[in-house]
């Protein structure tokens, strides 16, 4: 009896278990379905060895280092390794993988929503990071007091990224949206209009208008903040992009920049977006639900509806 209960627990240890493993950032069935067709497969008539993990369980480990905010190295032994993660992570990076499945998931969910694939209007704004460790184009900036880098996004009336650039926090704003609106239209024929806050347009610096007007044919409109009220107000258009920056901040990884790479820190944007697109059009909810999340909804449905 003995001799069975050890060679039943030799076996259990030498088993290997290819059950998807149940957490909360991995990737449903329904949500699979939608994004396996995008990307790339590879061609069993050129050769090579067979994949030895799969490429859902490549994309389980993604997101779980995205969502949980974990080092690489750390991910749990039932996920793929680090090292084979972070390649395909890379290799998807450097290919466009990540962008062309975050396009068409975007196009995807705006007819869903009744919407033309081509919007029509967008809205721009940054959000300073700060960085963990070195890496390419950290900076300072002083007027958010902090050291690290600067996320540029160009969202459309659902804040849904068309553009995200990531540079370093000592650039301005305004230099910062040339880097974002330069060959814009090419991307987006329709774009004619372009929502941002007062720190685009002023007095000191309106290059940013003139460039947009000539080179893009773009309209700039500042939304400017009501310097009477004190504290946190709904802003019309300007609201849309920031709740686009409060679903990233659900995923610990951009809790701060720990890319080292600028190219690693717009895809991980990517990712997020996608991971958010996917649930959409599989029909689901991952957005988080308690008190504090039903009390916040309620109070922007109440500010939206009070402008």
């Amino acid at each position: 009896m003995i001799f069975a209960v050890e060679v039943s627990a030799k076996i259990t240890a030498m088993c290997v278990c290819s059950c998807k493993p149940s957490y909360d950032s991995s990737l449903t069935d329904a949500q699979w379905a939608v994004i396996e067709p995008l990307l790339p497969a590879r061609d069993p008539r050129r050769g090579g060895r067979p994949l030895k993990f799969s490429r859902r369980l490549i994309v389980d480990t993604v997101l779980y280092v995205l969502v949980s905010g974990c080092a690489w190295r750390l991910v749990p032994h039932d996920l793929a390794p680090w090292d084979a993660a972070y390649r395909w992570f890379r290799a998807w990076s450097a290919d466009g993988t990540w962008n062309r499945v975050h396009d068409t998931l975007r196009d995807r969910v705006r007819v869903a929503d009744g919407r033309d694939p081509q919007p029509s209007a967008a809205v721009l704004d940054s959000q300073s990071a700060r960085s963990h460790q070195g890496g390419q184009a950290i900076g300072y900036d002083a007027g958010k007091r902090v050291r690290g880098r600067k996320r540029h996004l160009l969202v459309d009336s659902c804040g849904l990224v068309l553009r995200a650039v990531v540079h370093s926090a000592s650039v301005q704003d305004r230099a910062g949206a040339k880097l974002v609106l330069t060959g814009i239209r090419n991307l987006f024929p329709q774009v004619g209009l372009v929502w941002v806050d007062g720190g685009y347009v002023n007095v000191v610096d309106s290059g940013l208008v003139g460039r947009a007007s000539e080179r893009e044919n773009l309209t700039i409109v500042a939304v400017p903040r009501n310097a009477d009220v004190k504290g946190f107000q709904v802003l019309p258009r300007r609201w849309v992009v920031e709740r686009t920056f409060s679903w990233l901040g659900r995923c610990r990884r951009l809790a701060r920049d720990y890319e080292r790479k600028t190219a690693h820190a717009e895809a991980m944007i990517k990712v997020a977006m996608i991971r958010l697109m996917a649930a959409r059009l599989a029909g689901e909810d991952i957005e988080p639900r308690g008190p504090i999340e039903t009390e916040a909804a309620r109070r922007l449905a109440d500010d939206l509806k009070n402008q």
